[in-house]
């Protein structure tokens, strides 16, 4: 799982055993809108049973499965050591233990969860609610978007619903089921805080997600767990937290996921549009600081979103955005915010032409920009 620090840092939601820490609806409204009776009754198993969280729990809990994964890391010797040979000394292997979960989407043994839960990893395995063990196969991981599919022999499965992340309003109920510190099946429940929170408002390196943010309680094991309305349908993926905060969890909304999903399943990976540029969004302190630096050009407006780098042999580069260019509009889109951009870039295909319009020196330039498929990062 990812958790979030001062300058908020994102951090996975995966239970890391032995190693380095790692990843981890809409409830009715005549219920909410009920007048408390003058004389209430004590509950009894009848009305326990009739609590829409029960209902959901007996509903998705035997969809909701936990993931075990290993990995085989290398860690590096004594710095001692590693100077008495001359920088060639010995490494050692050791093996890095994960707990995350995931949500059966096909009776025919498809699973949803995170990238971070099974990414690199030299075995997974899937255990059911009923006790049931399986060999898990990675069909495909997105790290861009910390999307992944798992399948498991088996025919039969229990699975979720799925429901619509695009009409979310804060305030809903959600509720959250997975595998907290390894504790299995635990469920928590709370409400949508905010939707479409960009990784910009976080500091999160992921690129190109916008997070429904919850405070359900989530912590490391609920990585790739399913956030749930009242209904029980499956609205987000559990995903991240924030470092010493309470009430902060983060989930991918199931539209994304199960977009990117489908193209695992389908290729076996995911070609994310790119155009190569950097960017921020402008603000008179932004303003200011750029145009006391000596970084090339100066700024003659405090709102929009500024291009501050272009990757060398980038299809930005080739078709000539440059550093300072501002964002007017996009395919005749007006601009006023980097996830306008990230969402318009994304929407495109590979190969598509973008008409760029942008302010340079106080100037209008069109320019077009064919996308190509996004690099793959090199290993490091």
């Amino acid at each position: 799982m990812k958790q979030l620090l001062k300058q908020p840092v994102l951090y996975l939601a995966l239970l890391v055993i032995g190693s380095n820490a790692g990843c981890i609806s809409t409830r009715e409204v005549r219920n909410a809108q009920q007048s408390p009776t003058p004389n209430p009754q004590p509950q009894t198993l009848s009305t326990i049973d009739a609590n829409y969280i029960t209902q959901v729990v007996q509903q998705v809990g035997p969809a909701v499965v936990r993931i075990n994964s290993t990995r085989t890391v290398e860690t590096s010797s004594d710095p001692l050591l590693d100077r008495f040979f001359g920088g060639q000394s010995p490494t050692t292997e050791k093996v890095q233990r994960g707990i995350g979960s995931g949500f059966i989407t096909s009776a025919n043994g498809l699973i949803l969860t995170n990238a971070h839960v099974v990414e690199g990893a030299d075995n997974v395995t899937v255990l059911l609610k009923d006790g049931r063990r399986f060999q898990g196969n990675v069909v495909g991981v997105d790290p861009v978007t910390d999307v992944a599919v798992v399948r498991i022999k088996a025919n039969g499965l229990p699975v979720v619903k799925l429901g619509n992340s695009d009409n979310l309003l804060p305030g809903q109920w959600a509720i959250a089921i997975g595998n907290p510190l390894g504790l299995d099946n635990t469920v928590t429940q709370g409400i949508i805080s905010a939707t479409q929170r960009s990784i910009a408002d976080l500091g999160v390196p992921t690129e190109r997600v916008d997070f429904i943010q919850t405070d359900a309680a989530i912590n490391p094991g609920n990585s790739g767990g399913p956030l749930l309305n009242a209904e029980g349908e499956v609205i987000g993926m559990n995903t991240a937290i924030v470092q010493g905060a309470q009430g902060l969890g983060f989930a991918i909304p199931i539209n994304n996921a199960q977009r990117i999903a489908e193209q695992l399943v389908t290729k076996g990976r995911v070609d994310h549009p790119y155009i190569g540029i950097q960017m921020a969004q402008l603000s008179p302190e932004l303003q200011a600081k750029i145009n006391q630096s000596d970084i090339g050009f100066k700024v003659n407006q405090d709102r929009g979103v500024i291009v501050l780098g272009v990757a060398s042999n980038s299809p930005a580069a080739r078709a000539g955005l440059r550093p300072g260019d501002i964002i007017q509009s996009i395919n005749g889109v007006p601009i006023e915010n980097i996830r306008q951009v990230q969402q318009l870039v994304e929407a495109a295909k590979i190969g598509d032409r973008l008409q760029i319009t942008v302010n340079r020196n106080g100037k209008r330039q069109a320019i077009v920009v064919r996308t190509e498929a996004l690099p793959a990062k090199k290993p490091t």
